[in-house]
């Protein structure tokens, strides 16, 4: 007793008090796992019941699970005990890849993220969302859900759901009754063939509608079908069947349109009016050939435009796209502008045609362009001097006026371009002169008679197309009336144009580009400025330099002769001399060859030779005999025959010695 009442007390104390709480978690710890269901696995706040071939939700998922995973099983709609309903804690159910047919009931009552996609489902109650008060997102991607299974306003009963995703499904109309608070609705991949003008009426606040791959034509979509989303920031309606945008679309803060792989031919000229806001336009793989001017006037926000896949057709009417491109931000992207026809310009890209490239066709009665000869302005009161240019432009604009399906986008008014009384004193609107540094530099200068925003100058070499990277251009302001071009090729004809940049920075056709061609001086050159090379010296150099060729050629020639010769000639000796060994040599050339010389003999056959040195013996008796190998037809086969004074002859295979000898 001392002992406890002593210092050790309060250690001991301790001691008992940590196994109490040691205990008291192994305690909480198992009953935290028998409250999970036995054929799952749960961790913290997960319960993993996916993968276990399971027909129906496990009982036992009690308060304190957040997520149940109950994907990939073969769970029924009927396999839903109404236990589950009132689990409060649980937020997230994945139910994908089961082989559900109707949307289910009894889960849990404050279920905010549902997944319900890759099941077979295809009826949809009021009832069933009734209980799901606080679904915020809602995946019924790739099911079998038609327009007829979704009962008249069930959506409108998951008051919450911001999040509708029913891609891949059988739908032929959109949802009647979609929840006000919706944010984002996917309904692409379906059959929608039809959308009615209220279908989108109370849900103001979407901002994301995706209607891909239906089967939606311009009469299948009501006008002003979309014109009271006034938070709509992204619209798809790409792989339909449209020939033209919807109109009427909102304006308000639309970002992002995609059209493409449609069927449209034409863009009204205000399709996009009002869309100051829009930044990504998609209009790919349709069949657009031209665009009418002044279609993205109201586009100040665009940055990015697709346009690949569309049948550009190069002519008259894409010059102002040529101008429009160029008058492009370095910030705004524009690709897939690709010229389809004429066959001359087929794979060029638009943005880098000329305007003197594109042909047009010469109407006097109604240019396709007004000109600066047009009618004169009528007079005013005023006492403010307009220039003509701008006075004339002004004439030809019309404000852009909303349009319906079957209306065509309004004509530009008709010019006259004759006018009653004397034409202005101004007959060409610019004039360019030229002055030459030296051999690759030319001064360009021009005068003008009206002010303008800049000038495009562009100059080429002969021979060499407009559009390919021969060409160079700069850009001046329209208060500059010359240019230096620099690093020209010397003795080269180069076409230099001056194109016009007015103030609604258009490039203009016609009189308001003048071109001329002019020859750069040639680089050694002492003649005075301004004059070409005497065309007599261009001749006679021209002429030395053929002859210096020619006669180096003949040189060749009879450098090569006089080698065939020479070897034809040695051939020729090494020839006769071999036929005079094998035929015609006299027997005392052979003893002084072998033995008066070298001691040796030379035997000759009309294949080979070899010589043959004479022993110590022969050379001694002073007395042998020589005997040529050759016969008459070429063949071999001589063989050694001793002869009756001990001498060596060669002698034929018949045993037949010759007879020729010769003493030495």
């Amino acid at each position: 007793m001392e002992f406890l009442a002593g210092p050790w007390n309060k250690d001991w104390a301790s001691f008992l008090q940590f196994w109490l709480t040691v205990i008291l978690s192994l305690q909480m710890q198992f009953s935290s796992s028998a409250s999970c269901p036995t054929e799952c696995r749960c961790d913290k706040t997960f319960v993993y019941c996916n993968e276990r071939s399971l027909t129906s939700v496990p009982l036992g998922v009690e308060e304190g699970y957040k997520v149940l995973y109950l994907h990939n099983n073969q769970i029924n709609s009927a396999g839903f005990p109404i236990e589950l309903h009132h689990v409060a804690s649980v937020e997230t159910v994945y139910l994908y890849g089961n082989q559900l047919d109707e949307f289910p009931i009894n889960l849990p009552k404050n279920t905010r993220v549902l997944h319900l996609q890759e099941n077979n489902i295809q009826t949809i109650s009021r009832a069933a969302l009734a209980q799901l008060a606080k679904l915020e997102e809602l995946h019924l991607d790739d099911n079998s859900i038609s327009t007829v299974g979704v009962e008249e306003g069930a959506f409108r009963e998951a008051v919450s759901l911001k999040l509708l995703f029913l891609t891949k499904n059988h739908l032929s109309s959109v949802p009647i009754g979609l929840p006000e608070d919706l944010k984002e609705l996917r309904l692409d991949e379906n059959r929608i063939a039809i959308i009615a003008e209220e279908a989108f009426q109370n849900v103001t606040r979407l901002q994301r509608l995706l209607l891909d791959g239906n089967l939606l034509t311009d009469e299948g979509i009501a006008p002003g079908t979309f014109q009271d989303l006034a938070n709509l920031r992204e619209l798809a309606l790409a792989r339909n069947s449209l020939t033209f945008p919807p109109p009427l679309l909102p304006s308000q803060s639309l970002a992002k349109l995609s059209l493409q792989e449609n069927q449209i031919d034409q863009i009204p000229v205000a399709a996009f009016a009002d869309l100051n806001r829009l930044e990504k336009l998609d209009i790919s793989s349709n069949q657009l050939q031209t665009l009418t001017q002044g279609v993205f006037d109201s586009l100040s926000s665009l940055r990015h435009l697709m346009v690949r896949n569309n049948p550009w057709r190069c002519d008259c009417a894409v010059k102002w796209v040529v101008v429009w491109l160029k008058s492009l931000s370095s910030e705004t992207n524009a690709r897939g502008f690709v010229c389809q026809s004429p066959e001359k310009v087929r794979g060029m890209a638009i943005r880098e045609l000329t305007l003197d490239i594109i042909e047009c066709p010469v109407d006097v009665d109604q240019p396709p362009w007004p000109t600066l000869r047009s009618t004169p302005p009528p007079p005013t009161t005023t006492t403010t001097s307009a220039s003509p240019i701008t006075t004339k432009i002004s004439n030809a604009i019309t404000t852009p006026t909303p349009y319906l399906p079957d209306t065509p986008s309004p004509p530009l008014p008709p010019i006259n371009n004759n006018p009653p009384g004397p034409l202005p004193p101004y007959q060409d609107p610019l004039q360019i002169s030229f002055s030459f540094v030296n051999a690759t530099n030319i001064d360009v200068s021009w005068d003008s008679y009206f002010t303008v925003t800049a000038y495009k100058v562009t100059w080429v070499k002969r021979g060499q197309t407009q559009i390919n990277e021969g060409m160079r251009e700069r850009t001046v302001s329209g208060g500059r009336r010359h240019v230096s071009l620099t690093n020209l090729e010397p003795r080269s004809v180069y076409r230099i144009c001056v194109h016009v940049l007015d103030t609604l920075n258009s490039y203009r056709p016609g009189e308001d580009t003048i071109c001329s061609e002019v020859k750069t001086k040639a680089a050694s050159s002492t003649k005075t400025p301004g004059r070409d090379q005497d065309p007599q010296e261009s001749i006679n150099s021209t002429l030395l330099m053929a002859g210096i060729i020619g006669g180096a050629v003949l040189i060749i020639l009879v450098t090569l002769l006089s080698l065939f010769c020479w070897h034809m000639h040695r051939k020729s000796r090494s020839s006769s001399s071999k036929w005079k060994y094998n035929r015609g040599r006299r027997k005392d050339d052979y003893c002084e060859a072998g033995t008066k010389k070298d001691n040796s003999i030379l035997e000759m056959t009309e294949t080979s030779f070899q010589i043959v040195a004479l022993n110590n013996e022969q050379l001694l008796k002073g007395d042998f005999r020589i005997q040529p190998i050759y016969t008459p037809n070429g063949g071999i086969g001589f063989r050694d025959c001793h002869l009756s004074n001990n001498s060596i002859a060669y002698c034929k295979s018949s045993n037949v010695p010759s007879t020729e000898f010769c003493q030495t």
